[in-house]
């Protein structure tokens, strides 16, 4: 399945965050080569693996940017913003519970018009196991207050899965170190007028390794960074 629009898919950079991921990698690596031939540009920003994930996604043929020690998936993104050359930017996990192959639905949303596009796990799927009960109950509740705070109305605002366009992320200056950098993006696009739409997808069970989030530090960062977006500004211009 290959995007309907090669000028679109030819000007795209993947970013991959990963932190000791080298069970998954190399076939997150392959399945974007899948759908996206070059020239679209592969990049894995390893952070601080103690594991072999440069090496296993430098072996399936990516980009490798080496980060020590780990400094968050934040920090992470956002470097790999900074080298990336693509015109359009796609986000995935390198837990393998992303599915590359679903990356043209994301880019087909951009040709449609959108600014920035969010592959939904609620209105797509969540395979068993794929996601723990209170991290649903979380995700729920963090993308309620969005609803509540941005006036919209949103089904997945931290979905790591993403497609958007670099002349939007351009105009944001994103802050967030770790797992509040989903939020930040989204929030910030939004605020600056981006359109932002969201594709459902599908989203696995993961096979290998442990997720580093922690449902409580992490839930109360998101939550502070959506206060911070929705009321610094206004707060700035107060004064």
């Amino acid at each position: 399945a290959m995007p309907s629009n090669p000028e679109l898919a030819a000007s795209v950079s993947v970013i991959v965050p990963a932190f000791n991921e080298a069970a998954t990698i190399a076939a997150i690596v392959h399945g974007c080569r899948d759908v996206l031939p070059p020239p679209a540009e592969l990049l894995v920003v390893d952070d601080g693996s103690t594991d072999a994930t440069a090496a296993a996604a430098e072996a399936a043929g990516a980009r490798v940017i080496r980060l020590t020690p780990n400094r968050g998936k934040g920090n992470a993104l956002r470097i790999g913003i900074e080298q990336s050359v693509g015109e359009i930017l796609v986000f995935l996990d390198a837990d393998g519970q992303d599915d590359p192959h679903e990356i043209p639905l994301l880019l087909a949303a951009l040709a449609r018009g959108a600014d920035l596009v969010v592959g939904s796990r609620f209105l797509g799927h969540f395979d068993a196991g794929a996601i723990t009960p209170i991290n649903r109950v979380g995700n729920q509740a963090i993308t309620g207050v969005v609803n509540l705070l941005f006036g919209v109305k949103l089904t997945d605002t931290q979905a790591g899965f993403r497609a958007v366009r670099r002349s939007l992320i351009e105009r944001l200056t994103l802050a967030a170190q770790h797992y509040d950098i989903e939020t930040d993006l989204l929030l910030q696009a939004m605020r600056v007028g981006g359109r932002a739409v969201e594709v459902p997808v599908r989203r696995a069970a993961r096979q290998h390794g442990a997720s580093g989030l922690n449902p409580i530090i992490d839930g109360l960062r998101i939550l502070s960074r959506i206060l911070r977006v929705r009321f610094q500004p206004a707060i700035g211009r107060a004064q």
